[in-house]
């Protein structure tokens, strides 16, 4: 009888195969308890030669299942079956412009018709300001792909005072609008307001 011959009897024999593997140190004293059975007077003049085969079976289970534990522990220790760590998820940015220099026409009043065109508008907070970008927190979105946050060029003051630009302030709120990647102004986008924000429902959900 060859080796795989050898094999395949042993496991069609074993009568644990469809239990599920027992664990490293319940495999251990298996082992133990087979190989430490004292020899009775009938079979202490004989030694191992007149066994039966199920003892033999048993031995050979309790080996394979003690294999089987130590190359689970094996992979267990190198992390080969680990799930996959878990990845944070990455934050969405939308970047916006105030435009260099105002638009060459007089600004005209907010009004929804003209605000219904901006491609990007959002109420939300400034979280943070510094090297000439302000960054916005959205709380709600009336226009655009919602993104975790806003980043905006800090207009600059010759820009507040010729187009009305939005004095951006740490932590207050305000309306913003945009098109084009540039920020509307004229008082299309400005500090929160209910008269400006109800201008903003009546152009983008009235």
């Amino acid at each position: 009888m060859n080796d795989d011959e050898l094999k395949a009897r042993l496991q069609a024999s074993d009568p644990a195969a469809s239990l599920p593997p027992a664990a490293p140190h319940e495999a251990a004293r298996l082992l133990e308890d087979v190989m430490a059975t004292e020899l009775t007077t009938e079979n202490r003049e004989t030694g191992t030669r007149n066994r039966g085969p199920l003892t033999w079976l048993v031995a050979a289970a309790a080996v394979l299942v003690i294999a089987g534990a130590g190359v689970f522990g094996v992979r267990a220790l190198t992390g080969d079956d680990a799930p996959p760590a878990a990845v944070d998820p990455v934050e969405t940015v939308t970047r916006l412009d105030v435009p260099v220099t105002p638009a060459a026409a007089k600004c005209m009043v907010p009004n929804p018709e003209a605000l219904a065109t901006a491609g990007v508008a959002f109420d939300g907070t400034v979280t943070k300001i510094g090297g000439g970008q302000v960054v916005l927190t959205p709380t709600h979105w009336y226009a655009g792909q919602p993104t975790d946050s806003v980043e905006v060029s800090a207009p600059s003051e010759q820009m507040q005072e010729l187009a009305s630009a939005v004095d951006f302030q740490q932590g207050d709120r305000y309306l913003v609008s945009a098109s084009d990647g540039q920020v509307t102004l004229c008082g299309f986008s400005a500090a929160y307001t209910e008269d400006l924000a109800a201008i903003y429902v009546e152009a983008f959900e009235g």
